[in-house]
């Protein structure tokens, strides 16, 4: 019954990305990355704060995932900027402190990197919007335990499931528990009529390797 109900959450908020278009799948026209890389994804989920219902689905969704996965969380952190809000909104909904992590140290005043209190040895949940290559994340739980907090995990919006990710997280022992991810949200495209089952191949093939291009071919 509980992961029938997982499963259910996770296609709801595809859905809702995709509708507002805080997920865009545009394989026909593929996005270009500061890398270079072609991309057929392009992913805001900024876009959930603008929309009251996707918001309500989305903070419901991360303080249900809180409840479920970090029973113990004592504080949340959001990561900077975009897991801010969200973090402010779980808070609220669990009835729980937060603060934020900066991408780095301010160049004035007590040069926090940390905003917010956070006492030693505090059990953190870190608040995220998206999951590519986890390499920004990761950077937030180690500040977050340099500072000395006990980091349960992480709870974001939406995971493309790359290896790299998959592979970084592991390694860093990080837990990560999205609410929805590209699989998923691939399977409820084609439902949808957002885009083909040949597409939807090119999709994944482009998750599971995006230096090669030839999921263009799909």
């Amino acid at each position: 019954m509980g992961r029938a109900r997982e499963n259910m959450i996770e296609e709801k908020i595809a859905s809702d990305l995709l509708k507002i278009k805080a997920v865009f799948l545009r394989p026909e026209e593929p996005f270009t990355w500061a890398s270079g890389i072609k991309s057929p994804i392009y992913c805001d989920n900024r876009l959930t704060l603008s929309d009251v219902n996707v918001r309500e689905d989305v903070e419901n969704g991360l303080a249900d995932t809180i409840r479920r996965e970090y029973p113990e969380a004592e504080v949340l952190m959001g990561t900077s900027t975009a897991g801010i809000a969200h973090a402010a909104i779980t808070a609220t909904k669990l009835n729980l402190p937060m603060g934020y992590v900066r991408s780095g140290a301010k160049d004035h005043g007590r040069g926090n990197q940390i905003e917010g209190r956070l006492e030693k040895g505090q059990k953190v949940v870190v608040v995220e919007d998206l999951i590519s290559t986890a390499g920004s994340c990761i950077e937030v739980v180690n500040v977050l335990r340099e500072a000395g907090a006990d980091v349960l995990g992480v709870v974001s919006i939406f995971t493309y499931g790359m290896q790299k990710g998959i592979d970084r997280l592991a390694e860093a022992k990080v837990k990560n528990v999205s609410l929805s991810n590209l699989d998923v949200l691939s399977e409820v495209a084609v439902k949808e009529g957002y885009i083909t089952e040949a597409q939807q191949k090119g999709l994944i093939q482009f998750r599971n390797n995006p230096s090669d291009e030839s999921w263009m071919k799909q």
